[in-house]
């Protein structure tokens, strides 16, 4: 799996748990939705810590917490 692959998936899931939607995110994230769909699609070649931190705030959730997961823990190395 890839990273940017993980980090969808990883949104995907924390709106799950807290049963919101994207848009929801996006609203409370101060991230525009269309940015946020970027990065669930892989369109986004690579979304910025910046972005996954505000997302992260409106989560309530750390960016430790956010990557804690053994999903990350098992990612390949990506050298290009």
């Amino acid at each position: 799996m890839r990273a940017k692959e993980a980090i969808a998936n990883r949104i995907l899931q924390l709106c799950k748990e807290r049963g919101i939607a994207v848009n929801e995110l996006a609203n409370i994230s101060g991230v525009s939705p269309s940015t946020v769909y970027s990065i669930l699609n892989e369109k986004s070649q690579n979304p910025g810590a910046v972005t996954i931190k505000k997302l992260c705030d409106g989560l309530e959730i750390t960016l430790g917490e956010f990557f804690s997961t053994p999903e990350f823990d098992s990612l390949e190395q990506e050298i290009e």
